[in-house]
């Protein structure tokens, strides 16, 4: 990392007011613990509904089999000034209670869904905490909103990397790379294409919503889908091939049937689309 070249006699103080898009706030890092060890970093972003408020993040990001990625709790950091982003403070969510896990993840006849959402107990949120968070209002209707040009971005922590003096995330540009609403290979995700990197797991893919309503004015960006992972191929010659730079984002439809009061449990608690 370069070091800034501002001078310092026109450098903002740090605890200067500014105004920052509320998709910002609406996206925090997250962290992965075993005790007090750290793990891995990863991206999330809150999620409304019912008066209830969930992170969204991917299901890997909370355990990973394959792996062996089972950490027992995770970290966000938080807010807790609006006009100085200097002032946050990090928030522990343990992963499981008298050995359940307290997480939420899915599958449909495509098999697993790589999301997981975990209830945040808003009385035990920091004084101040600021938090915007996306709800099933602000995810398309029909899926004609969402043309095969549409500028897309995707909000989160490339290999942990933002901004440490206003802890916000940083976004990527990307675009659809196949039909949105067709399941790609059957699976319940489409692809975007976008230089992305570990770190991004969980991270929202979202569309400026151009003509918001009363219930998604605060934040009028429309939520499409949860990215999860790279797709490569698996032959390709790793010397004379690039990747593809493609990459699997869960479709977002998942999320109203993972924040259901009671969802459909399968015998391994999760639930299904």
């Amino acid at each position: 990392m370069t070091k800034d070249s501002t001078s310092s006699t026109t450098a903002l103080p740090h605890s200067a007011p500014a105004a920052v898009d509320p998709l910002f706030l609406a996206a925090p890092r997250v962290s992965t613990f075993l005790g007090t060890y750290a793990l891995t970093n990863a991206s999330g972003f809150f999620f409304e509904r019912d008066n209830h408020l969930f992170l969204v993040t991917s299901r890997h990001v909370v355990v990973d089999q394959a792996t062996e990625h089972r950490p027992d709790r995770i970290e966000i950091e938080l807010h807790t000034d609006a006009a100085d982003l200097t002032k946050s403070t990090r928030f522990s969510l343990p992963l499981y209670a008298d050995g359940e896990s307290l997480w939420r993840q899915g599958k449909d006849s495509g098999g697993d869904i790589d999301v997981a959402v975990i209830e945040m107990d808003r009385e035990r949120l920091p004084a101040g905490a600021i938090v915007r968070a996306f709800s099933p209002e602000h995810m398309p209707r029909t899926f004609g909103e969402v043309p095969v040009d549409a500028p897309l971005l995707v909000v989160g922590f490339p290999l942990g990397f933002h901004d440490t003096v206003h802890h916000l995330p940083v976004v990527r540009t990307t675009g659809i790379a196949s039909p949105y609403g067709i399941r790609f290979q059957g699976k319940g995700f489409f692809l975007t294409d976008a230089r992305t990197h570990r770190g991004t797991s969980g991270a929202a893919v979202v569309m400026r919503d151009t003509s918001p309503g009363e219930h998604t004015s605060e934040l009028p960006w429309k939520l499409l889908g949860v990215h999860s992972s790279r797709m490569d191929m698996g032959n390709r010659d790793l010397v004379r091939d690039e990747s593809l730079g493609l990459n699997c984002a869960w479709y977002a439809s998942i999320l109203v049937t993972l924040t259901q009061d009671q969802p459909p449990p399968f015998p391994d608690g999760s639930s299904t689309l």
